[in-house]
């Protein structure tokens, strides 16, 4: 059976953690931010976890199951 490919767009936007959860960042922080508050562009600064609905799919993407 051949390889399975990696999701290149997949590999730019996630990270696996040490104990294997998977690392993500905010959306709505690229652009129009004058009219967002500071305290929200610094809380979409930090990053979040995939959601353990959507980490299965995710792992695949990565070709990591």
């Amino acid at each position: 059976m051949p390889k399975i490919k990696t999701n290149s767009g997949a590999k730019k936007r996630f990270a696996l953690t040490g104990s294997g959860k998977i690392k993500r960042k905010h959306a709505f922080k690229s652009h129009i931010l004058t009219k967002k508050t500071k305290k929200q562009k610094r809380n979409l600064t930090h990053f979040s976890l995939v959601a353990s609905c959507d980490s299965s799919n995710v792992k695949s993407l990565l070709a990591l199951k």
